[in-house]
């Protein structure tokens, strides 16, 4: 049978009575999500590396886990839940179906893909790759899983692991999804097995067993249990506005030590790559040179809970991505918020506002020295892509569906699937955050400002007839502002929920109406 590569490690050397020696010996590993995994010895001469070790100090959900306490859990553990996974299936297809050819060394192959995909992860996992390095090195294309070659090729040469030049290659191939890039290894005429190659980064329809582990892994960290879709992990934890917020205070504090530590230059030396982890926290806030003394202060921002404020957001369609990009700018609502009369004048004066419903404790007339003050480089715009893996697109239309009853496959039509879909597969949540609290009110004023002219803009347009598809990008609906008046900035102390509810613990009769104030606030 035709094998995925072709020269296989030897068998190992046996001792006495047959035995194989301790260091080859399967290993059991308790998984809090699969419960028992094995792997092979040559697979565990992978975990037991400095290259993979590295994991256990890089938070799989980076930030999030200063919001849900219960979300430690780190890429080590994330990667060997793939590798099993990943071992599962192809064991279960080698099984089920033998005329695939799937042979022994296929699975090893696939099995070691799947530990080693995450090799790559910076300091706090997307942080790092998506915030840090492009602001960092923002003439360097650089991503993760250029890294996690990086690392695998610096792992394969420790002395004890047993991963070939030609296992190497294919093993990269199938961390990418991307056959082609191991031709060279194949025979000529050799049947290329493409469906391995789907396991572990299914290109095609983006399901595939490293989702299936962190959906489950991430779910069971908060406490959500099996019932929580990926779109909704994506809106509930990973872009939590909190943890959002201690990302760019993170991303604020790396860059304002990246001069005098030089931690972007890491990324291209394995030798160094390996000590970068989520201790780069701790290693700054030890040190006392004054050039770190910004980065320090940020962090300990971060310990004491004075964080960056979510001083706005707004839902748009995909299609209205690029037309966010381009005029929701730090810039621009910066302008507009000087331009607004909030800006100068008291809150009664603002135009369709009720004198009655403003709460003098919480607001005030803006002081124009602050007004004055603001600068684009107090506003965050930050714009999250959320989708189910292929952007705007469904990926239930590029998945074949096998019957029970044959191993034929085809599409699902109607009635095969729920018919209760989203009405989109993506969208774009924006949110507006302000490094200081004292522009919060001036700075959504601005906003909704920005918002506006961009309504304003699109009626013009509408006047002009213009090009009907450029017209049908600019939904009126979504960019139109709220025609509630921005709030100026909340007091520096506010009553938290469990205050109220303490409160209502010592009076009975107190704070139902609060509570639900509370809690839509």
């Amino acid at each position: 049978m035709n094998s995925l590569i072709s020269d296989l490690q030897p068998t190992p050397v046996r001792t006495r009575l047959g035995e194989v020696p301790p260091q080859m010996r399967e290993r059991n590993f308790k998984d809090s999500v699969h419960q028992w995994i094995t792997l092979s010895g040559k697979i565990c001469k992978i975990i037991d590396t400095p290259q993979f070790q590295r994991l256990r100090h890089v938070k799989q959900l980076g930030t999030s886990y200063y919001v849900w306490p219960a979300a430690s859990h780190n890429r080590f553990e994330h990667c060997l839940g793939v590798a099993h996974l990943a071992q599962m299936q192809i064991k279960f297809l080698q099984k089920q179906q033998p005329e695939l050819d799937i042979t022994d060394e296929d699975v090893e192959c696939v099995t070691i893909a799947g530990l080693c995909h995450d090799l790559g992860h910076g300091p706090w996992s997307h942080v790092w790759d998506s915030l840090f390095i492009p602001k960092a090195l923002p003439h360097k294309k650089w991503r993760h899983e250029d890294a996690s070659e990086m690392m695998f090729d610096d792992l394969i040469k420790e002395d004890h692991v047993m991963v070939s030049e030609r296992e190497a290659i294919i093993i990269k191939a199938l961390i990418s999804g991307d056959s082609s890039r191991c031709e060279q290894v194949f025979i000529s005429g050799m049947n290329v097995k493409s469906f391995l190659f789907e396991i572990v980064a299914n290109k095609r329809n983006g399901l595939d067993v490293d989702k299936f582990d962190y959906i489950a892994r991430d779910q069971y960290a908060i406490g959500q249990g099996e019932n929580v879709s990926l779109g909704n992990l994506h809106k509930r934890i990973y872009n939590h506005k909190t943890a959002k917020a201690i990302e760019y205070m993170i991303i604020d504090a790396l860059l304002s030590a990246e001069p005098h530590m030089k931690i972007a230059e890491h990324i291209d030396d394995p030798k160094k790559f390996v000590f970068l982890t989520d201790d780069i926290k701790t290693r700054i806030e030890m040190t006392t040179e004054p050039e770190l003394a910004e980065a320090r202060a940020l962090f300990r921002r971060i310990n004491i809970r004075d964080l960056y404020k979510c001083v706005d957001y707004k839902i748009f369609p995909w299609k209205l991505k690029d037309i966010c990009r381009q005029h929701i700018t730090a810039e621009a609502i910066v302008e507009a918020a000087k331009k607004a009369p909030f800006a100068t004048c008291d809150p009664q004066e603002i135009d369709g506002s009720d004198p009655e419903q403003v709460d003098a404790q919480d607001v005030g007339p803006a002081d124009p020295q602050t007004v004055e003050a603001l600068d684009p480089k107090h506003v965050i715009i930050d714009m999250a892509e959320m989708h189910y893996g292929m952007k705007e697109k469904n990926p239930l239309n590029y998945v074949q569906f096998y019957s029970k009853y044959n191993s034929l496959s085809r599409p699902a039509n109607a009635g095969d699937i729920s018919n209760i879909m989203p009405a989109s597969f993506g969208e774009i949540l924006l949110r507006v955050y302000t490094r200081d609290a004292r522009f919060h009110g001036i700075i959504q004023m601005g906003f909704h400002r920005v918002l506006a002219d961009l309504e304003s803009s699109s009626k013009e347009l509408d006047e002009e007839q213009q090009d009907t598809e450029e017209l049908d990008a600019l939904d009126l609906d979504v960019l139109t502002a709220d025609t509630t008046p921005a709030p100026a900035t909340p007091r520096e102390f506010t009553r938290t929920l469990s205050r109220v509810l303490q409160r209502q613990t010592e009076f009975p009769h107190y704070g139902a109406e609060k509570t639900a104030e509370h809690k839509a606030g």
